[in-house]
């Protein structure tokens, strides 16, 4: 769908460049736009493709080493950096980072930061990458040192909605 619609733009911008110039440069800028959007698009599913590869990896805290586990923020870090991204280390420091969103405007790739495992204490804690978004569904990649104690893929539910401080766009 996507390149059938590229395909239509391109058809447009060229059809139109015997025309006034001001219709030209109209097409070209909502055509980057869309380009710009495409390119994070297929960052982003990149992004959750590699990180997925790191499913099963387990839990080990204060490490972003994937041959002996990974505490969150080091899942976070390690998928970023492997695209050139500089992003913390640390899960604090994610509050600090990126650009905000409302979760109804979040994004896969977009990084999730929750509290730690006491929603009641308004503490950053834990972090996870959008995975997916399905309708109203979220699901999230996270290392996690609870149930699966490792990397896993979690539905953004109650209990995490609970936890949930912010939405941060990194890409």
């Amino acid at each position: 769908m996507k390149k059938i619609f590229l395909s239509f733009c391109f058809v447009v911008l060229f059809a139109s460049t015997g025309q006034s110039q001001t219709v030209p440069v109209k097409y070209q800028d909502l055509l980057n736009k869309m380009l710009v959007h495409f390119s994070q698009n297929k960052t982003s599913n990149q992004l959750i493709d590699f990180a997925k590869t790191l499913i099963g990896i387990p839990y080990r805290y204060a490490s972003s080493n994937p041959s002996i586990g990974f505490d969150c923020s080091g899942f976070v870090s390690y998928v970023f950096h492997n695209f050139g991204v500089n992003v913390p280390r640390s899960s604090t420091e994610f509050n600090q980072t990126g650009t905000p969103v409302k979760l109804e405007n979040a994004k896969v790739g977009d990084v999730l930061i929750f509290t730690g495992t006491n929603p009641r204490r308004r503490v950053v804690g834990h972090v996870g990458i959008i995975a997916s978004i399905t309708g109203d569904t979220i699901q999230f990649i996270h290392s996690t040192s609870g149930k699966a104690h490792g990397v896993t893929i979690t539905t953004l539910n109650p209990y995490y909605k609970s936890r949930l401080m912010r939405a941060v766009s990194i890409l």
